[in-house]
């Protein structure tokens, strides 16, 4: 009986790991990403955005996960948000189906 001795395709990765490890990165190809900060919003950019989602203040809030008043905060310039609801609100208002799952 023949052995099968060709590696599988989770060997071959164990073993470049293993050799990324010890210094060897010639096995590993390596992508880097750079993003840009998200935009600063103004109160009327974010209800612009809430509402070209069709979205209320509730539903925005689930989706940032942050409360309804701290949406509310925003729209009227009390507090913005930070980097993180930024980024979401900036994926919202290039893409507003993404809030349509929890309308």
């Amino acid at each position: 009986m023949v052995e099968n001795t060709k590696k599988t395709d989770i060997e071959q990765s164990v073993d470049q790991i293993i050799a990324y490890l010890h210094g060897d990165a010639s096995q590993v190809k390596v992508d880097t990403v750079v993003l840009e900060d998200p935009p600063q919003y103004t109160p009327d950019e974010i209800k612009k955005i809430r509402h070209k989602a069709g979205a209320t203040q509730r539903v925005l809030a689930e989706m940032l996960a942050v409360s309804p008043r701290t949406v509310e905060a925003w729209e009227v310039g009390r507090t913005n948000p930070t980097g993180s609801a930024r980024r979401l609100l900036q994926l919202v208002d290039k893409d507003p189906k993404l809030l349509q799952p929890l309308g």
